[in-house]
């Protein structure tokens, strides 16, 4: 193909045969090629250098094996960038990679250690998190054995988390939640009951410790009949032995800190706390108990008042008055009230029916104590039962004493005013709704702790562990995509520092203004956690194979899409693995 210089015009282009007679080359123009495409051009000359043509794309190259990528690069770079592989340990083992992509694999697709085997072995691989690892052929045994290591490094993962996340002078989250079992029995269990008394499934309770913007840094598992004060006690052994931190302050809730846990747990071990006050103790402080009674018509809705009470020595009382909680209160007083006084309108109706069975005072009083306090009401109710009747009224005194109380909290801590202010310390104690989400993950949302699927108590422990590693991850990612998410990406630090705390939360302008296009400032779309880890997993990893070297397979990384690639540059993670893999069983 020979190209004709043109000094008027565009070069002529001219497919030609060439010989050679003698010492002279001869030509001959065989056709002009001017008005081909030039894409055309360029094939003819590949083909006359020794290029193949193939009838269709399948057969110029196979793709072998595909496999979901975006969203398994996405947590394992989360994993490798805020150090989560020399926490599980310093040397790489089995036993190490096995933890890790369980952790992965817990926040990918949640289930039983068997299930997370098979995602990860080559011949039934899910995703390709088993071929960045080099994990091979997992067996289940080899996850329970993996279990049985990551309980023996428990405690000194949670020191290091400790010594990351906490500090001296520092707030600790705590609450405890409880989850099922299913299938056989475990020591650890207990039958839970419902609010009718029956006894429900089997449960373990366990309580879990974040910092104070939420963060897990350690997770215990108790017995399933254990109340929530009784845990206190471990906790603070744990924050002062293992973790060896001086002075903290921990923030729990009010059913959890009792009056009788600061005076035998945290005094003792000269821990600070804030907590809440329970309804019993309100109306102390109401009462005034040796000091000013409180009176609730002199607070200011939406403001913090600061009181002291001999009932509560060497604590700080900050009240709160909550408008929007009042009403609320109000109203759903009002309607339960309504629904228990038709419940014993229907009893009534019944033991006065003529030829009714409902007789006698020992019959009616069963029936009436078995289906009147379903919405916890019996108490604002005067009930009289007869042999052949039965008469209510509604306990005027009682609705007004327990009205009295209708939109305050009382919130209560141990530290000064120097070091933690009045607005500071009601927002302590409401960032107890960070860890109510963390349970939220737990149990119902991406890790799925519930139903477990071992039943040795060791193993237990080790699986909620596990779930609280993944949980750990978890939230550095949602930190990091927060602009691509239906979420507040503005500290609430910066947005709630001009508000009082006992206001209603509002979202930051920036927050307002996604939610309301739904899209973010340059125009791509917001999502959820999980449909935006749904697409991120539409990115493959694929192996592809050459016709003429069908033993040399390469991987080729698809090309991701503009949200794709925002989504990794958020999370500081490169998808492309850069190195030769095998996923070929």
């Amino acid at each position: 193909v020979d190209v004709i210089p043109n000094q008027t015009d565009k070069p002529a282009i001219l497919f030609r045969q060439a010989w050679r007679e003698g010492k002279r080359i001869r030509r001959r123009t065989l056709a002009n090629l001017s008005r081909m495409p030039p894409e055309f051009i360029d094939a003819l000359r590949a083909v006359l250098k020794g290029a193949v043509l193939y009838p269709d794309i399948h057969a110029l190259f196979a793709i072998r094996r595909a496999l979901p990528h975006g969203h398994v690069a996405a947590v394992l770079g989360t994993c490798r960038r805020i150090g989560l592989v020399p926490l599980l340990h310093r040397r790489a083992s089995r036993y190490r990679d096995l933890a890790l992509a369980a952790v992965v694999a817990r926040i990918l697709h949640p289930g039983s250690q068997l299930a997370c085997a098979r995602r990860l072995s080559p011949e039934t691989a899910g995703h390709s998190l088993g071929a960045l690892l080099g994990t091979g052929t997992v067996h289940g045994n080899e996850m329970l054995a993996m279990l049985d290591w990551l309980g023996g490094r428990q405690r000194w993962i949670e020191q290091s988390l400790a010594r990351r996340h906490l500090g001296g002078g520092t707030l600790i989250l705590y609450d405890v939640s409880s989850s099922y079992l299913e299938g056989q029995s475990c020591p650890l269990a207990a039958y839970g009951y419902n609010r009718d008394g029956k006894r429900g499934k089997q449960q373990i309770v366990y309580g879990l410790l974040c910092s104070a913007e939420g963060c897990p840094v350690s997770v215990e598992v108790f017995d399933g009949n254990t109340g929530d004060p009784a845990t206190v006690g471990a906790q603070v052994r744990k924050v002062r032995q293992r973790f060896g931190i001086d002075r903290v302050a921990l923030v729990g809730d009010r059913g959890m800190l009792t009056t009788a846990r600061i005076r035998e747990d945290l005094k003792p071990a000269g821990l600070d706390w804030v907590s809440a006050l329970k309804s019993a103790d309100i109306h102390t402080l109401l009462d005034g108990a040796g000091g000013p009674p409180l009176a609730p018509g002199a607070l200011v809705p939406d403001a913090v008042a600061e009181m002291a009470s001999p009932a509560f020595p060497g604590e700080r009382l900050l009240v709160c008055l909550n408008p929007r909680l009042r009403e609320e209160r109000a109203r759903k007083r009002t309607a339960l009230l309504d629904a228990t006084e038709a419940i014993l309108t229907s009893i009534q109706g019944q033991v006065r029916r003529r030829g009714s069975r409902l007789r006698g005072a020992d019959v009616i009083g069963r029936r009436v104590g078995r289906e009147v306090n379903r919405y916890r009401m019996e108490k604002h109710f005067r009930i009289t039962i007869a042999e052949d009747d039965l008469t209510f009224t509604r306990n005027p005194e009682q609705i007004e004493s327990e009205a009295r109380l209708d939109g305050i909290y009382v919130v209560r801590t141990s530290l000064d005013a120097d070091a933690l202010s009045d607005d500071d310390a009601v927002w302590a104690y409401k960032r107890l709704a960070r860890v109510e989400r963390a349970f939220r993950n737990l149990k119902t949302g991406h890790l799925e702790v519930r139903p477990l699927y071992v039943y040795h108590p060791d193993r237990v422990r080790a699986h909620v562990f596990l779930c609280m590693l993944s949980l750990y991850v978890l939230w550095h990612m949602r930190r990091a995509l927060a602009p691509l998410l239906f979420e507040d990406d503005q500290p609430a630090s910066a947005r709630l520092r001009d508000t009082s705390p006992v206001a209603r939360a509002t979202a930051s302008e920036a927050a307002q203004r996604k939610i309301s296009r739904k899209t973010t400032d340059d125009g791509m779309a917001l999502s959820d956690f999980d449909t935006l880890m749904a697409h991120l997993g539409s990115l493959t990893l694929n192996e592809v194979v050459l016709p003429a070297q069908p033993n040399r397979p390469f991987a080729l990384l698809s090309q991701p899409t503009p949200l794709q690639q925002r989504a990794f540059e958020l999370l500081g993670v490169d998808p492309d693995p850069g190195v030769a893999i095998s996923m070929t069983p």
